[in-house]
Parts: C-alpha cells; sequence; structure tokens
C-alpha cells in the first residue's frame, strides 16, 4: 500500500462515486460495499438513524450478487490507481467459499475483507463472529479457496475479541480488521417504536472510537498477524490513535457522509504530523503504548 490509509466497506460505494470529490489514487485502498453471493434486497426502510457522536444504521447489505460485481463493477474499478478491495459476507459456509472463490478470479483485486461480524442482518455474519468455532470454521474453508491476502473483519460484539482474533489468524488469516458496528437502538419516543426497520443496528462513527482503539490494543498483544483498525477515524489525532494502539492501517467510514474527501486528507495529516513530531517513518509509532 502506498499509505496507512482505506476507506470502510458500505460508507465509500464502489469508489468511482467518489472519484469528482477526491483522487482516489490518493489513498492507500478502497473496501467496497459488501458483496454476497446472490442479490440481497436489505431491510426495509428506514434504516439509518442519527445519534449523538454517531448514526445507526441496518441496510442489511444490499447489493446484486457477486456475479452480477464480476461482469458490470469490476469493469469499472479495476483500473483505479490504488487497491481495491472485495468485502465479502454470507449466510452459509458454502455462501461465503463461493463468492471468495469468484472474486479470487479477478486478477485487480488484491485481497478481500472477509465480514464474519456484521450485525444487521439476521442470518450469517453474527452467527459466525460471535464464536471462535465459527470465526475459524469459515475461514478455514475461504482459506482453501482463496489464494491472495485474507483480511478478516471482526465484531466487538463479543466476549473476547482477542480469542476471535486468534482462531482467525490460526486458521489462515494474512490480516484482521476491527471493529465492525457495535449494535445500539434508537427509539422514537413520539411514535414509541423504533426508528430502525429491524429494531437494532450496527452503531458507528466517534461515539464507537474508545471502543474500536481498546479492541485495537488488546488484538495487538494477541495476535502476530497486521491489523487494520476502524471505528470512528474522524481526523488525523484519531488515526495517530490506532497506530499507537497497534493498527498497521486504517478505515476510514462514517466520516466520509460527512466529508466525500476525508480519507484523502488524513493520508496527508499522517505524514505532516509524523514530520512535525520528528518520525521518518510510520512503524517508530505502531504499537507506541
Amino acid at each position: 500500500m502506498k499509505n496507512p490509509v482505506m476507506t470502510a466497506s458500505g460508507t465509500f460505494g464502489y469508489g468511482v462515486e467518489f472519484a469528482d470529490l477526491m483522487d482516489l489514487s490518493d489513498i492507500g485502498g478502497i473496501i467496497v460495499k459488501g458483496t454476497t453471493l446472490m442479490p440481497r434486497e436489505g431491510n426495509d426502510y428506514p434504516r439509518m438513524a442519527e445519534t449523538a457522536q454517531g448514526m445507526l444504521n441496518c441496510v442489511g447489505l444490499q447489493n446484486k450478487g457477486v456475479d452480477y460485481f464480476c461482469k458490470n463493477i469490476y469493469p469499472a474499478i479495476k483500473d483505479i490507481q490504488t487497491n481495491v478491495i472485495v468485502n465479502v459476507s454470507g449466510s452459509s459456509i458454502e455462501d461465503y467459499v463461493a463468492c471468495a472463490a469468484a472474486v479470487d478470479a479477478l486478477d485487480n483485486i488484491p485481497a478481500i475483507e472477509l465480514n464474519i461480524s456484521c450485525p444487521n442482518v439476521k442470518q450469517g455474519g453474527m452467527a459466525f463472529g460471535v464464536t471462535t468455532e465459527g470465526a475459524a470454521s469459515v475461514v478455514k474453508a475461504v482459506r482453501d479457496v482463496y489464494h491472495k491476502t485474507l483480511i478478516v473483519k471482526l465484531s466487538p460484539n463479543v466476549t473476547s475479541i482477542a480469542d476471535i482474533a486468534r482462531a482467525v489468524e490460526d486458521s489462515g488469516a494474512d490480516a484482521v480488521s476491527l471493529i465492525n458496528t457495535v449494535m445500539g437502538m434508537a427509539i422514537d419516543i413520539v411514535r414509541r417504536r423504533p426508528k430502525l426497520s429491524i429494531a437494532t443496528g450496527g452503531l458507528s462513527g466517534p461515539a464507537i472510537k474508545p471502543v474500536a482503539v481498546r479492541c485495537v490494543w488488546q488484538v495487538a498483544h494477541a495476535v502476530n498477524i497486521p491489523i487494520i483498525g476502524l471505528g470512528g477515524i474522524m481526523n488525523t489525532e484519531d488515526a495517530i490513535e490506532f497506530f499507537m494502539a497497534g493498527a498497521s492501517a486504517i478505515e476510514i467510514g462514517t466520516a466520509n457522509f460527512i466529508d466525500p474527501a476525508i480519507s484523502a486528507k488524513i493520508a496527508k495529516g499522517i505524514n505532516q504530523w509524523l514530520d512535525a513530531h520528528g518520525y521518518k517513518f510510520l512503524s517508530e509509532i505502531i504499537g507506541a503504548v
């Protein structure tokens, strides 16, 4: 990667939507929206709600399926001058395997991010990501068919995220990304109903940053593979916290909704911060805490 800044799945479309707003080559990577084996309509509306210092969503992995992605989306994004990574999810191990195998055949996709932690669907991700056995089973199965860089995205909605991280490392993960959203809920007190169609959803934004930093710090002491940190990163200083906690790279998520060019600004800001504090290399501050 040319720099350690990527965009988080579900917050940056397929990248091309932002091409008029920033130079996509200024960042280290784009993780495209969640892709599943078969098309998904997602959850009913409303499926987003603003909260204090964050937002809730229950989009539910809406996408047109991996075949559509390979035939129609991939040709439009394969020549973007940065790493384009596909976020892969499924409702069964077989779905994960088939989807990962299809993406494996695409020359210009160097990695996948395996979503075993999505809290927005009633079947699939959450069932695998909350136990060491479940996480290990899907990672092992995907590792058998996927031959490039395998990143596994972890959920904070577990008893011990360090145990889950160790399990996926032992099962063949090349890196882990954390955290996915935190389960939350908001209520419309006038209508006396949840603000989201399925009642609960994933909380993202600045509100979850302390949770994310804690998780990265714990996992950094548990595994030997690289960690990608995400969760509430809004500016350069937030990013530096994640590096010092042990992350080697970061993803920008909810902040993209506020400033579409924020990822490029943070990439530049990291260099400026390192220069201002007398560091020659980012590696000097990774895990410094």
